[in-house]
């Protein structure tokens, strides 16, 4: 069975940083790809940043410049390092784990940029 633990939420005030890491577990004779996404009050789930199928960091266009994914495939590992966070970055940050045509989340972590 596949989780995804995910760790490094909280409350920061704008400017400030933060760093998101997700560890899943389950098969080891795959390589999953993985993001993060978001998803605010009143608002749909959106990319925040991910690996493509080919290997690349894909980016939302509000996440440019400020994120940074990263990856550790040996210890099967991603995280998302957040600069200059704005209040609009507030909401639950989601990791997603995806292989053919599953895609496994995990519970989601908290991040609230406020002063």
């Amino acid at each position: 069975q596949v989780q995804l633990m995910e760790s490094g939420g909280g409350l920061v005030q704008p400017g400030g940083s933060l760093r998101l890491s997700c560890a899943v577990s389950g098969r080891t004779d795959i390589t999953y790809v993985m993001g993060w996404y978001r998803q605010a009050p009143g608002k749909e789930r959106e990319l925040v940043a991910s690996f493509s199928s080919g290997g690349g960091p894909i980016y939302a266009d509000s996440a440019k410049g400020r994120f940074t994914i990263s990856r550790d495939n040996g210890k099967r590992t991603v995280s998302l390092q957040m600069n200059s966070l704005k209040p609009e970055d507030t909401a639950v940050y989601y990791c997603k784990a995806a292989w053919a045509s599953y895609a496994y989340w995990g519970q989601g972590t908290q991040v609230t940029v406020s002063s």
